[in-house]
């Protein structure tokens, strides 16, 4: 399986529609605090924008609403994966992509035989509180090599100025959030990170 080199990261289906139009290929629909009824809302306005646009959705942690809403991909933290049923998740055709922070998290992913696997935070995050340090450039070559085939994305801190190095140490795909959400012209950011990130689409 291939990945697009951008990975977006959102909180809502609001980011979905407002961005992902311009041409994103990619996009993750990260939301932690929401009822059933909104989380359900969410998904299905992301997943229409998406359809519509050729990107692919990824559900972060509602694995069961995805399978529900028909969707076929959905991303898990460690804690998600030790409480999610990945038998259903196959059964339901999804994929399954894996964050992963250490090495045991790593052995634990990869028994898991992921459809990609994400390191992080690569560089400081304002983005959540992390009990692990900024792995570094090298140690998503480190990682590359344990994992293989499977796409390796890299998360956490990075922005379009670190993009080269990330793709240089053999990471598959780069994450974003804050260095878009939080620009002064998100639009403009994102057309940056597609130029950024085209020469290895």
């Amino acid at each position: 399986m291939k990945l697009d080199p951008f990975y977006f990261i959102v909180d809502s289906a609001a980011w979905i529609e407002r961005l992902v139009p311009l041409g994103v290929k990619l996009v993750q629909l990260r939301i932690k605090d929401m009822d059933e009824a909104g989380l359900r809302s969410e998904i299905r306005a992301a997943k229409v924008v998406c359809e519509r646009h050729g990107c692919q959705l990824i559900v972060n942690d509602h694995w069961r609403l995805a399978i529900d809403e028909g969707c076929n991909f959905v991303h898990l933290g460690q804690e998600d994966l030790a409480e999610a049923d990945v038998s259903a998740i196959r059964r339901a055709g999804l994929k399954l992509g894996l964050s992963t922070h250490d090495d045991a998290e790593l052995d634990t992913a990869l028994a898991a035989t992921p459809d990609y696997v994400a390191l992080g935070p690569v560089y400081p995050t304002i983005l959540k509180a992390m009990k692990w340090t900024p792995q570094g450039l090298d140690r998503i070559a480190t990682w590359k090599q344990r994992v293989g085939t499977v796409p390796l994305v890299a998360i956490g801190g990075l922005n379009v100025e670190r993009i080269p190095g990330v793709f240089a140490q053999g990471a598959d795909s780069a994450a974003v959030v804050t260095d878009i959400t939080l620009n002064t012209d998100p639009e403009g950011r994102t057309r940056q990170w597609l130029a950024a990130t085209a020469q290895w689409r």
